[in-house]
């Protein structure tokens, strides 16, 4: 991923459409931050996740991964329970 990509990339709500006219953060809905790895700053909604599904983060399918059509491991970072951090790429 080049600069430019990444720069489309933030501010954008992860598994909103590439050319979603509208892909900001919908009022009303909790979000996280994704830091590092394939899914560098974008948004993850977690409205009506659990606190053990939050607790546990996310293995997020992505074609931008180590491996495409894999998953991005995402984890709450302790301390900071607004971003959840990359832990690696699963198949």
């Amino acid at each position: 991923m080049n600069g430019d990509d990444e720069q489309l990339l933030r501010g954008r709500v992860y598994g909103h459409d590439h050319d979603d006219p509208n892909p900001s953060p919908r009022p009303g809905h909790t979000y996280v931050e994704l830091t590092g790895g394939p899914l560098d700053g974008l948004l993850l909604d977690v409205t009506g996740w659990t606190a053990d599904e939050i607790a546990t983060g996310g293995a997020l399918p992505t074609e931008l991964g180590q491996f495409p059509g894999g998953r991005a491991l995402y984890d709450p970072r302790p301390g900071d329970p607004g971003r959840f951090s990359w832990s690696g790429d699963t198949p």
